[in-house]
């Protein structure tokens, strides 16, 4: 459905510039949308290798087990539907712990993971188990602690300081997690107790 907005878009925009006679400006956003997508991959490309190869490096030291490990307890009480040692609840901690990171590359293969196990969880259904949802707003809001995308994109673009936002990050992803964590416990129980009603 997605697409078909974005295509509609694309066709008014460039019909509309056609009647009004303001082809040569699109043309001219074209080209330099295109030379900024390059430069500011470029700068993408420098960060994430840097950060994916100390998160090789977290990996094969351990420090990734270790974190997944602290929290697991609090992880296991936001998913109860989902057993220990489900092959779901380490990819789970994988993606949550790739997001701390800000490395939403590397999270998001993890979450797809995560997400065809709570699948089979769910008996292969195609309406979305609470662990899916969850999941879902988990990964939306996602608490982050280096957001080294944001910070690649800053220093692309020449910021005196780039990771001066690392705080506010931090403080403004972990309210929404939170508050997406309220939301998503709410209206589970509503349905519950909908469900009681009937």
């Amino acid at each position: 459905m997605i697409n078909y907005i974005w295509v509609g878009m694309l066709i008014i925009g460039i019909a509309f510039a056609a009647v009004n006679g303001r082809m040569a400006e699109v043309n001219e956003a074209v080209f330099a949308g295109a030379k900024d997508a390059v430069t500011i991959s470029f700068g993408l490309i420098s960060v994430l290798v840097f950060w994916l190869g100390m998160m090789r490096i977290a990996q094969d030291a351990g420090l990734l087990k270790g974190l997944a490990f602290l929290m697991r307890g609090f992880i296991s009480k936001i998913f109860p539907e989902v057993p220990p040692n489900h092959p779901a609840m380490g990819y789970i901690l994988s993606n949550i712990t790739a997001n701390l990171f800000g490395l939403g590359n590397a999270a998001t293969p993890m979450g797809l993971k995560a997400m065809e196990q709570l699948k089979e969880l769910n008996g292969g259904k195609d309406t979305a188990s609470r662990s899916m949802i969850t999941l879902l707003a988990i990964n939306t809001a996602g608490i982050t602690l280096i957001p080294t995308t944001v910070i690649s994109i800053r220093m692309s673009y020449g910021s005196v300081s780039p990771t001066e936002i690392v705080g506010t990050t931090v403080i403004a992803s972990t309210c929404a997690t939170i508050g997406a964590l309220i939301i998503d416990r709410y209206f589970y129980h509503r349905k519950v107790r909908k469900g009681e009603k009937k």
